[in-house]
């Protein structure tokens, strides 16, 4: 396998790691001291590539054990793709091409047909596998979902957690059954007619496992810090092969496990001071293989730098979430004020999203206490990946707990109607009873104690959120995420009526009138109209003989007037 397009092939741009050829491995390890390879009956001794990269050809195949030692440690492989035993335990060798694809005729949808469904996989089912999730695709296809996204997979601590706290960014988690148990869901989830992203992380590393990537060279940079711990070096001395590291991650999920896109986590604490950001080169090392395939950033920036193209002076990203959506939404719907909601919170707020999700896009924001964001109205709606609920806006609360069951079905409208890509969090299309709970499994006394305190701290400026926290490390905790599928029927086939209107809704939103104090707003996109009560009493409208295709509670028609229920919305035509 070459380097980088058009780059010159320094030694770090080969492929790092272990890639089988044949009957045999080469190895390949980027570290500031010499390295042997270390198996089960043998030591090999890599010699020098250059730039501080080391490799070596060995006799090994599919399915052994190794470790890198270096002066006299055994240290799993930084590109490791298979860590059987956990943090703790050897790398594995993988060797990708041993399983044979049916997916050939596959095709991806674009942004514009994209219905994406996040999961977790550990809560997702009562096994928490991969495999074990196979068994809900048909299911989603269905509904009418186009895309599942899955939080992260990388290797961390323990047997569960949310994945943010990841350590060996290449290796599919052991508990999810690892590598093959990966292609093995994507090749299903293709036959199902889905496409599957995933979800990275490139700006920090878990601290359960990071020091042990920093005995290799710098990984880290002591000039920045995120809030979650060391900030990756992508710009100091030495960052060449640790950008190389991410880069030749991000494509093997494409190459290797037939990925169908990234979602690259809160880029904002990636800091790259380069000619050419980490994010913008993992985005074309991504096109490169798979053209069809989509970058979507999580982006804290109100910036539309993240998805225009490099041309343009961007980042190049094909779509990002757009969170302020569901601040604006939420704040609506619940009356709630803490936190970064106190921005938010008029109807006027909802409209201005439904049109670009930037609700700050250069005003001042409370919250931040400045002038904060920019208008994104030269980047069209398909950029933007919006939602009601997803793992940070469920997760993050106290008590991880989903939004109100009087509110879901307007919720559901707005977010599936709107010309955005929508995003439904796992259950959400059921009215799912389980809450979902930020949980760690971390091995390191001190590190889950001060996830414990952390996560405490986390509620300061969310008065609302009184009484006791759960603990992250309690495996209850973990085990009250997982879903019941206890299901509310009737918002189920809400949800899916709603997915097949949005295929026939056109145009961006036009607001036609809102009524800030009786708290209602009504729209139209090309040939439909939609109206929306978000007062908890009915209302009337006019409607001038239209007709309602569809309504999230009960209304009534008595000649040219409408009488909305409380807290419902209709689309006319």
């Amino acid at each position: 396998m070459s380097g980088p397009p058009g780059a010159l092939a320094y030694s770090w741009q080969r492929p790092l790691g272990a890639v089988v050829d044949g009957a045999s491995t080469s190895f390949r390890v980027w570290c500031t001291r010499p390295v042997a390879v270390g198996f089960a009956s043998a030591t090999v001794s890599l010699e020098p590539a250059g730039f501080d990269v080391w490799e070596a050809q060995a006799e090994v195949g599919h399915g052994e054990d190794y470790w890198f030692i270096v002066d006299g440690e055994k240290l799993a492989d930084p590109c490791s793709r298979w860590q059987p035993l956990g943090l703790d335990g050897p790398s594995r060798v993988f060797d990708p091409s041993s399983f044979a694809w049916s997916d050939a005729g596959f095709r991806s949808p674009t942004l514009g047909e994209s219905v994406i469904y996040e999961l977790h996989v550990g809560t997702f089912t009562a096994q928490g596998t991969l495999d074990a999730a196979v068994g809900e695709l048909e299911r989603l296809a269905a509904l009418g979902v186009t895309t599942v996204e899955l939080m992260p997979l990388a290797e961390g601590p323990g047997e569960h957690g949310w994945g943010y706290d990841g350590v060996y960014i290449s290796a599919v988690s052991h508990a999810y059954g690892g590598p093959a148990a990966l292609q093995r869901f994507v090749d299903a989830a293709h036959r199902a007619g889905l496409a599957v992203l995933l979800d990275v992380v490139y700006n920090h590393l878990g601290a359960s496992g990071g020091g042990e990537l920093a005995k290799f060279g710098p990984y880290f940079t002591d000039a920045h810090t995120t809030l979650w711990g060391g900030a990756i070096n992508f710009c100091e001395r030495d960052c060449d092969p640790v950008r190389e590291w991410v880069a030749q991650s991000a494509a093997g999920w494409i190459r290797d496990f037939h990925i169908d896109g990234l979602r690259l986590d809160a880029i904002d604490a990636i800091y790259d001071e380069s000619p050419r950001h980490i994010v913008s080169e993992v985005a074309e090392r991504v096109h490169a293989i798979d053209q069809r395939a989509l970058v979507i950033a999580e982006a804290g920036l109100n910036d539309a730098r993240v998805i225009r193209p490099t041309g343009l002076g961007g980042l190049g990203c094909d779509a990002q979430w757009a969170d302020e959506f569901q601040h604006a939404l939420h704040a609506l719907l619940t009356g709630e004020r803490d936190g970064y909601y106190a921005d938010f919170g008029s109807v006027g707020d909802l409209a201005k999203a439904l049109r670009r999700p930037f609700v700050n896009d250069g005003g001042y924001s409370k919250f931040r206490r400045r002038l904060f964001g920019a208008p994104a109205d030269d980047r069209p709606p398909s950029q933007f990946v919006v939602c009601s609920q997803n793992h940070d806006q469920v997760g993050n609360r106290a008590l991880g707990d989903r939004l109100p069951a009087d509110v879901r079905g307007l919720a559901a409208f707005c977010v599936l109607l709107a010309p955005f890509v929508p995003l439904l969090f796992m259950g959400e299309e059921y009215g799912e009873s389980a809450p979902f709970q930020f949980f760690s499994d971390h091995t390191d006394p001190e590190i889950a104690e001060a996830t414990r305190v952390g996560r405490a701290r986390e509620f300061a400026h969310f008065g609302g959120f009184t009484g006791e926290v759960p603990d992250p490390q309690d495996p209850a905790t973990f085990l009250a995420s997982k879903l019941t599928r206890r299901r509310d029927g009737e918002l189920e086939s809400l949800y899916a009526a709603l997915i097949r209107w949005r295929q026939v809704l056109s145009g961006e939103v036009e607001l036609i009138e809102l009524d800030e104090e009786s708290s209602w707003l009504r729209l139209r996109r090309g040939e439909h109209e939609m109206i929306c009560n978000f007062a908890e009493e009915p209302q009337t409208f006019g409607v001038s003989g239209a007709e309602v295709l569809l309504a999230t509670a009960a209304c009534a028609v008595v000649g040219e007037q409408l009488e909305l229920t409380g807290r419902a919305a209709v689309l006319l035509g």
